[in-house]
């Protein structure tokens, strides 16, 4: 992981960002309460990260190091080389409820704020709206794009960009009581995260090389794969200690 205080690159969006920061710290801890669907002790605690955020260089730390996450521990950030990490910073695109997109090296700071919060006051209510072309405006208009992100966040940018531009990997995995493959949430989001890594270390060039994913006991699945939805079936699933709730 690199070192707090090195200079990393401003995201994209920042302003766009700063201007949604500055009005999320007008908003009550009870304001919060109700949008976030929080706790008090919650509320209470974003409250204060929300009123420190800033954009100060020196204490940015990179973007593709700072989320939590099975997604993320899939992505097994911490073991990426710095060639790994130069790759993703020009071929990875984090979505951000504060920040739109981010590339894997810009540098942030903490933040809670997910896309799908429906904060009280035009034009913040919908964050899908406030981003919109602005976020699809980011990412390349004529290469195909791997979709590995949650639903929420994917929502606010596919109905930007052609729908045959768009893969989404499906993740499913041998169900011990029915002998089926069948969806499972922790088990989907650890490979989303890695296979992102798997494009990443082995710097895919090609779709046509999406097949040949077998991390975490994943085979691809010809007969139930389509051109923009490629599936991958594991009978055992071989993510365990990834996330802490698989132990």
């Amino acid at each position: 992981m690199e070192p707090i205080g090195t200079s990393y690159q401003s995201p994209a969006l920042i302003t766009k960002a700063q201007e949604l920061a500055d009005y999320t710290k007008t908003l009550s801890v009870k304001q919060l309460e109700e949008c976030m669907q929080f706790s008090n002790t919650m509320a209470i605690k974003t409250h204060a990260i929300l009123q420190e955020w800033n954009t100060d260089p020196a204490t940015a730390r990179p973007a593709i190091d700072s989320f939590l996450g099975d997604i993320y521990s899939g992505l097994q950030v911490q073991s990426l080389s710095s060639e790994d990490r130069e790759y993703a910073n020009s071929h990875l695109y984090i979505l951000s409820g504060l920040y739109g997109v981010l590339r894997a090296l810009d540098g942030i700071h903490p933040y809670r704020l997910e896309m799908g919060y429906k904060l009280p006051d035009e034009p913040y209510k919908n964050l899908y709206h406030y981003w919109a072309e602005a976020l699809a405006a980011q990412l390349p208009n004529k290469q195909s794009i791997i979709n590995v992100s949650a639903v929420e966040y994917t929502k606010a940018v596919l109905p930007h960009l052609p729908t045959a531009q768009i893969i989404t990997p499906k993740f499913l995995t041998i169900s011990a009581k029915t002998c089926k493959p069948t969806f499972v949430t922790v088990h989907t989001k650890i490979a989303r995260g890695a296979f992102a890594r798997w494009l990443i270390v082995h710097r895919i060039p090609s779709i046509n090389q999406l097949p040949d994913f077998s991390d975490l006991g994943y085979k691809y699945d010809a007969q139930l794969s389509t051109d923009t939805e490629p599936v991958y079936i594991c009978e055992s699933f071989q993510g365990l200690g990834l996330s802490v709730r698989l132990t």
